[in-house]
Formats: structure tokens, sequence, C-alpha cells
């Protein structure tokens, strides 16, 4: 696996993996990579002939106070996981290279609409960052396809909406959550709970799950069990953003009896901001 660090090189290199035609597949990461990614580097082999990963902490979707400075940053590590996954080339570029215009100065993309509620609601700027560094990352690489993992379920969506508003010749793959053995959903974040928060923070899922087959057995009223979600959660020790059900192709508010639908949460544990969902098919 090669390693590339400006625009330059890595316009070069793609040149020698389209050799033929052949398909590319990118995955854009932030990086403290853990199962999770490399599922979706599997799902990107499977699909295309070459894989083109990045790791890129962007800074236009983390909010004022937010954990910009202390996120994780670990380069050698993920190279080495990237590598043994069969990963092709890697994308790691500094901050310079993806701004040099600095933030203040440089074109935004935004997908309204979908990116307003939910964690869009908790974390304004968050997608408009988080469209905009995709959309540069597609202009770059120019791949077929890209691969996102479900967890960040609106994210996905805003993705979608995206590639199609603006005629991205891309086709979006969303990969299922991949989850430790207890439930918790794989998190770069997770690495800030301390112990006891990271025996607390299942909860959050088998309150995705106590829903998901409350609905399957027959309750409609979705705001009141969503209210209940979130007074057990509080109960618990969370102090949670949101708990919604809604559906899973827009993120509307639901309609009794028509599916599939998405259970989504925000919460935070200390200082680790957790979120995750459930399909309800």
């Amino acid at each position: 696996m090669q390693i590339v660090h400006s625009i330059a090189h890595l316009r070069g290199r793609l040149t020698d993996l389209r050799e033929g035609g052949a398909a590319i597949a990118l995955v854009p990461t932030m990086g403290n990579l853990h199962a999770g990614h490399l599922r979706l580097v599997e799902a990107a082999r499977q699909r295309a002939r070459s894989v083109v990963a990045s790791i890129f902490v962007n800074p236009l979707q983390f909010g004022p106070g937010e954990d910009f400075e202390r996120y994780p940053r670990t380069l050698k590590e993920d190279a080495g996981k990237l590598a043994e996954s069969g990963v092709d080339l890697l994308f790691a570029p500094p901050v310079d290279v993806m701004y040099p215009e600095q933030r203040k100065n440089t074109a935004f993309v935004e997908v309204p609409g979908i990116s307003d509620g939910l964690c869009g609601a908790f974390r304004p700027g968050h997608f408009r960052g988080v469209a905009t560094v995709v959309a540069k990352l597609f202009n770059l690489v120019q791949p077929d396809l890209a691969v996102f993992g479900e967890k960040d379920y609106q994210q996905l969506l805003v993705i979608r909406k995206m590639v199609a508003d603006l005629n991205f010749p891309v086709e979006i793959l969303g990969v299922p959550i991949v989850r430790e053995v207890d439930g918790l959903a794989m998190s770069s974040r997770n690495c800030y709970l301390s112990p006891g928060e990271r025996a607390r923070a299942t909860r959050l899922y088998e309150e995705l799950c106590a829903a998901r087959r409350a609905i399957l057995e027959g309750e409609r009223d979705f705001s009141a069990l969503a209210e209940r979600a979130m007074s057990r959660l509080k109960e618990a020790g969370f102090e949670p953003d949101y708990f919604e059900i809604r559906s899973a192709s827009d993120l509307s508010p639901p309609v009794p009896d028509r599916r599939p639908l998405r259970i989504l949460a925000a919460a935070r544990l200390g200082r680790t901001r957790l979120i995750d969902n459930l399909e309800v098919a």
C-alpha cells in the first residue's frame, strides 16, 4: 500500500490504479480505525478492483467546544491495518492541503432539509462540514463506489442526497453497524469512555432494542415510546440529545404501519457523545 499526502501524488497514483478501466472504491475515514472501518474496506474490496482509503480529521465538521484537538490521530497504526486489509492507496492529507484558503474562506456544500434535525440540530454546521469534505474527496478521487457505515445513518442519507442532487457519478454503499460482543456500536470515540462508563454504554443499544420490540409487538404511539426511552436513559446517567423513530428512507416523521423505520438516538455519557440506530423492517 502506498501512502500519499498531496493532491498531485494522489492523482498520479490514481492514474495507475485506473489502468484498463478498473473500478475504484473509496473508504473515507477520520482514522483511529476499528473493526467497523475494516468491514467497510472488506465491502469495498468485494465491489472494486482497487480500494482507496482516506484519513483526514476534518475541522469543518467539528463545532466550538467539540473534540477536534483531542480526536485520536493514529496514522501509523491505521496504515498498518489498512495495508493488511488490502487497501491499495491511502490518502492522508494535512489540513492545508484540503483547505488552502483556511476554514473561513473555503467554499461549502450544504444539503438542506435532511441535515437539519437530529444530529444536525445538536451540532450546527456539522453536516455542512461533512458534505464539503466528502464532495472534495469525490472530486479528487473520482471513485466509482464509496462506502460508509450505517452507524452515522443521517450522514449516510445526507451523502446520498448530495450525490443525487449534484449528479456525482458515484454509487453509495451503506454497511451495517459492527458491534462489540455486548452490543455497543463500535466508534472511534469509545476510547473516551471510562471503565464505568463503558459498562453503562450498552444501555443505549438496549433501549433501541426495547423500542424495536415494542413496535414489532404493535406499539404505534411513537412519541410516547421515545419519551419513555429518553427518561430511562436519563435515569441511567445519560444526557440524551434525542431518541427518535423516523422513516428509514428520508428521516421524515413516521406513518403508522409503513416501514422500514429507523430508531435513532444520541446521548452523552460523561464527555463522550454516543450515537446508534436500529432498523425496524
